[in-house]
């Protein structure tokens, strides 16, 4: 039998691997350096971050961009596979992170335990409020397992995989209709703000999770839908730019502490607006606060951002690249130094010294991590 002339006789055309945004890479690296100055007990340098001056800060980095990053890993997934293939990838993603989490809980109570007592006579496991498990490991192992004890210093990674898994339903409602997503994103949201949503962090009290996912789900897949494109991202306007570096300008007398010590109406104006920049809740302000940042953040760098050259932020892009180990690096080594600097009597040098060592140590981690993913051992 003849073959057809039309049938195809080269080979399958292949897939078009979708290229990395150096944007969310960079600031990914960016965000990662500063949650570890923001999780380095009474830093210095930490006084110097963003969320000293405005409403949002390196969470809420954090949280957009591991939307936008989740967009292409597991949108894209869905796109060629289905729901199935889908539901599939985030249960292994969230199997790998809820053993991450157990791993640095282990890890800090272990380095807690071996410190000792601090300077001012308070041992470092009571610091971090670790003392009720240290008294009843069993039973606290088995809230730590099923996310019912979740210690503050704890509480990004569980918040993180509740927003993982409410993933799939998004996904799955923007193919129904494109605006149904947007609706359940705002109804949770206001579900969180009025106290509906709060998850136990613990047996012996009320106090819900620090980060209440139900809350923090809203900036998560407004990057989200944002990088898939159902959300359209806002062209350069100056209109728009004037109104963003306006809202960053007029945000710091009302967040920054020292400014608030001048005069005591803007103390007292800071303390009304209090309730609508919740961390816990993701109050109104932060979203504003944080959409205005990132706004002239997109914008300062360029269409695609062409303007991030050189070697600064080559590295700053393979540390973007390798979020979630080196995230899980450096709330680990965080306490070590912050113990360091305990025993330093935390001098101005004592602290540079840290600090460059914890971004370091990040960097490190970036590369290492890379280069185990690259599988040198099969060339």
């Amino acid at each position: 039998m003849a073959r057809s002339e039309s049938a195809p006789t080269g080979p399958a055309p292949q897939k078009v691997k979708r290229p990395r945004d150096p944007r969310l890479d960079f600031f990914r690296g960016v965000g990662m350096l500063i949650i570890l100055l923001a999780h380095i007990p009474n830093d210095g340098w930490a006084l110097w971050i963003p969320a000293r001056f405005g409403f949002s800060d390196a969470t809420e980095m954090f949280v957009f961009q591991s939307g936008m990053a989740s967009a292409i890993a597991f949108g894209s997934t869905f796109d060629r596979s289905g729901a199935l293939v889908l539901v599939a990838r985030i249960a292994q993603r969230i199997w790998q992170i809820f053993w991450a989490h157990i791993a640095v809980f282990i890890a800090v109570v272990a380095i807690m335990v071996v410190a000792g007592t601090r300077y001012d006579g308070v041992t470092y496991v009571d610091s971090l409020n670790l003392v009720p498990f240290m008294k009843d490991p069993g039973h606290l192992l088995v809230g730590l397992l099923t996310l019912t004890y979740v210690p503050n210093y704890f509480d990004i990674l569980p918040m993180y995989i509740v927003i993982l898994a409410l993933m799939p339903v998004m996904i799955l409602a923007s193919s129904v209709q494109r605006l149904l997503p947007f609706a359940l994103m705002l109804t949770l949201w206001l579900a969180t703000q009025f106290g509906f949503t709060g998850l136990p962090a613990e047996p012996w009290s009320d106090r819900p999770w620090f980060f209440d996912p139900f809350g923090w789900q809203f900036l998560f897949f407004t990057g989200f839908f944002l990088m898939r494109g159902t959300l359209p991202a806002p062209a350069f306007d100056r209109r728009l730019m004037a109104l963003a570096i306006g809202i960053v300008i007029l945000t710091v007398p009302f967040a920054w502490v020292r400014f608030q010590e001048v005069h005591p109406f803007f103390q007292m104006a800071a303390a009304k607006l209090a309730p609508f920049a919740d961390k816990t809740d993701f109050g109104p302000l932060r979203f504003v606060h944080f959409m205005a940042l990132c706004y002239i953040a997109v914008h300062l760098v360029g269409e695609r951002g062409s303007r991030l050259r050189g070697p600064l932020v080559r590295v700053l892009t393979v540390v973007g690249q390798q979020s979630l180990a080196v995230f899980i690096t450096g709330m680990v080594i965080a306490q070590p130094i912050g113990i360091a600097l305990d025993h330093a009597c935390r001098t101005t040098a004592a602290e540079a010294i840290g600090n460059l060592f914890g971004f370091a140590t990040l960097i490190a981690t970036a590369y290492l991590v890379r280069w185990f993913k690259s599988s040198p051992w099969k060339s």
